[in-house]
């Protein structure tokens, strides 16, 4: 190996590191913002938004496989490579998740959402943004307090959304006669649950990039 490329190697790329999980984190706010129109908007006009959610996560895709190509070019990482490893996934995941949503509602041919669905939707973008914020702080760790406080709310929120998933749960099987479209909801139901379960995990592993860095 060439003395330059050495040294290339040896330099800390947290400019990289930073700004590519920032990318990362408002596509992920952008593709909840579209889902949760999506939820609202009428038959008619799905399709573009479930469009513009894959094209989205695409996007998400490409960021993830640039921080994993940067994690293997470089030795010094501002943070744990397992942290950077697990930082990385879980914010793909929210955007798998919700990419995954989005595609079951238009491949079962969904009615009109639920009101149950339109809440969790909200719950994550709501997520979403949080999450930026406190990706965005990560640079500087002199800002962890609103870290931290991003991650409190990011938790609430997957705590109202588990209470709302557990209600919808129960009215579905309660209400709804036909056992195949009780299938069909609750799976839906279930990944937009997940996304925001996907959204704590991102906050535990920043909680744990804090505390391992302060």
């Amino acid at each position: 190996m060439a003395l330059g490329n050495i040294f290339s190697f040896l330099v800390p790329k947290d400019k990289n590191f930073f700004s590519l999980f920032s990318q990362s984190s408002d596509n992920l706010v952008e593709i909840s913002k579209v889902f949760n129109e999506l939820i609202n908007a009428p038959l008619e006009r799905r399709g573009e938004f479930i469009k513009k959610i894959s094209d989205l996560e695409h996007v998400g895709d490409e960021i993830t496989h640039q921080i994993f190509t940067e994690l293997s070019t470089n030795f010094i990482t501002p943070f744990d490579r397992e942290d950077i490893t697990y930082l990385a996934t879980s914010l793909d995941d929210i955007a798998d998740y919700i990419d995954g949503s989005a595609k079951r509602i238009q491949l079962y041919k969904i009615g009109e959402t639920s009101q149950a669905m339109k809440q969790l939707a909200e719950i994550i973008e709501h997520s979403a943004k949080e999450i930026h914020v406190a990706v965005s702080n990560m640079k500087d760790m002199k800002n962890a307090v609103r870290i931290r406080e991003a991650i409190v709310r990011i938790n609430s929120l997957e705590n109202h959304a588990d209470d709302i998933f557990d209600g919808a749960i129960a009215d579905l099987f309660e209400n709804e006669k036909d056992a195949v479209t009780i299938l069909k909801i609750k799976e839906i139901l279930a990944n937009m649950e997940t996304a925001t379960d996907k959204c704590e995990d991102v906050a535990n592993v920043i909680e744990t990039i804090i505390v391992k860095n302060s």
